[in-house]
């Protein structure tokens, strides 16, 4: 395993929200990751998530496969998805289940209330908890870009915004040597930011230069608690590269690995294009504007 990069770590509590901003700043620069603590989802809804998705991942095969995925929500099952499609490999070795924006709730499948009680409650609870959680956070990211803190609020970015919660489970695979076989491959994620919750299993690791030859990969410690987030392509692109997306992937764990993953992605009808705060004479907009909602079907297509 390789050495483990030193993340920052952000504490979502602060008064001082511009020293706070500051950091954040810094963190993007530099890695594209850091750790959110003291962020006030309650480590009881986090046990109980956790809980709930094993539950889920627990049932038989032929009861999973009946929320098989539609319109991106929905499971899927081992080696269905290949983030990295310049891969031979069959598919990643992992399984998920998304759900969707709860606006659109008909659009989400869910497990039965009689084979799993409380599972929906659960999950809706979380969803909601990590929404509002995340619109803090991307107020300080707006004071970080040297902009208002609601700029994002007012641009209508975070109006019904597209989010979406994914549960990962990963099966211990002793034999994790066997060439192009991942739990997740290398990627990037598509949205704002992603907030990771992860059970404290080892696996993940981040590549802070994308486009340098060979890659150069570091290990993510866990810290209990707290939520690694990282910056997505569309703040990449909304930035001008100034915050870019670290790629990243999940070796295949010893142990089985489970966690929960929470995209923002910005209003469907948003459209994302260079900031003022981010580009200049000397460093001209590289991206046309583009529709949210186009540039997330466009990037859900390549995978």
């Amino acid at each position: 395993m390789s050495e483990a990069p030193k993340i920052p770590v952000v504490d979502l509590s602060s008064e001082d929200r511009l020293s706070t901003a500051n950091s954040i700043r810094q963190a993007c620069l530099d890695h594209g990751f850091f750790y959110l603590v003291n962020h006030g989802v309650q480590e009881e809804l986090l046990k109980n998530v956790f809980e709930q998705s094993k539950k889920f991942f627990s049932l038989p095969v032929e009861e999973k496969i009946k929320l098989a995925v539609k319109n991106n929500r929905g499971y899927k099952g081992m080696y269905d998805e290949k983030l990295d499609t310049s891969l031979n490999a069959q598919g990643d070795s992992k399984e998920s289940l998304d759900m969707g924006p709860l606006e659109e709730d008909h659009l989400n499948q869910w497990p039965s209330e009689e084979d799993l009680p409380s599972w929906r409650s659960t999950m809706e609870a979380y969803y909601k908890k990590m929404l509002s959680t995340g619109t803090k956070l991307i107020s300080l990211i707006a004071l970080a870009l040297n902009l208002d803190e609601d700029f994002f609020q007012k641009l209508g970015a975070l109006h019904e915004p597209v989010t979406y919660l994914r549960l990962l489970r990963y099966p211990g695979d002793a034999d994790s040597s066997r060439e192009g076989v991942y739990g997740a491959s290398a990627h990037t994620d598509y949205a704002i930011i992603t907030l990771l919750l992860t059970d404290g299993v080892p696996g993940l690791q981040i590549c802070r230069d994308k486009y340098k030859q060979p890659q150069v990969w570091e290990d993510v410690p866990s810290i209990s608690g707290a939520f690694i987030v990282n910056i997505g392509d569309t703040m990449e692109r909304w930035t001008n590269c100034l915050f870019r997306s670290t790629m990243h992937r999940v070796l295949p764990p010893v142990q089985e690995r489970y966690s929960v993953a929470f995209f923002i992605n910005p209003n469907k009808d948003c459209v994302i294009e260079c900031l003022e705060s981010c580009c200049s004479e000397s460093s001209p907009p590289r991206f046309p504007p583009i529709r949210s909602l186009d540039y997330l079907e466009e990037s859900l297509r390549r995978t």
